[in-house]
C-alpha cells in the first residue's frame, strides 16, 4: 500500500496547552465541539459507540499521556478504520491543535477538502470553547 495523501489541519489557541488536552482528551467532551460526535459517546469496555449519519461506529483511544497526543481509531459498521491523529502541542502561554487528515482511497478533491474544512470547523469549535 502506498501513503495516503495528508493535510494538517491545526489552529492556535489561547489557552494553556495542559487544559485543552484534559478538555479535548474527555470521550465525554468530545460531542461539544467534535461534530462527527455530536450524537455522544457511550462507554463500551475500553472504547466507545458513537451513533449518526455513519451508524454505530466504535471509537478507541490512546492512554492519556504527558504528551498531548488524542489519537484515536473510529471503526466504521463496514469494518473501515480510520485513524486520526490528534495532537496538542505547547505554544508558549498557548498551544496549537493539529489534527493530520488522511486522504481516504476513492476520495475525490472535493471530498477531502470538505473533510478539511469540516476538521477546521470543529478545532474553531473546541479554540471558542477554550478562549472562553
Amino acid at each position: 500500500m502506498s501513503t495516503m495523501t495528508a493535510r494538517i489541519v491545526h489552529l492556535s489557541v489561547s489557552r494553556d496547552w495542559q487544559s485543552v488536552y484534559d478538555f479535548a482528551g474527555e470521550p465525554e467532551n468530545m460531542p461539544l465541539w467534535a461534530s462527527g460526535l455530536a450524537s455522544g459517546l457511550e462507554r463500551d469496555g475500553d472504547s466507545w459507540i458513537a451513533r449518526g449519519v455513519l451508524g454505530t461506529v466504535r471509537v478507541s483511544f490512546v492512554p492519556r499521556n504527558e504528551f498531548g497526543v488524542i489519537d484515536h481509531t473510529v471503526t466504521i459498521e463496514s469494518g473501515l478504520r480510520v485513524y486520526n491523529a490528534l495532537r496538542v502541542v505547547p505554544n508558549g502561554d498557548g498551544c496549537e491543535v493539529m489534527f493530520t487528515l488522511f486522504r481516504m482511497p476513492g476520495m475525490s478533491d472535493e471530498q477531502f477538502s470538505a473533510d478539511a474544512d469540516h476538521v477546521l470547523k470543529d478545532l474553531t469549535t473546541l479554540k471558542t470553547l477554550m478562549e472562553r
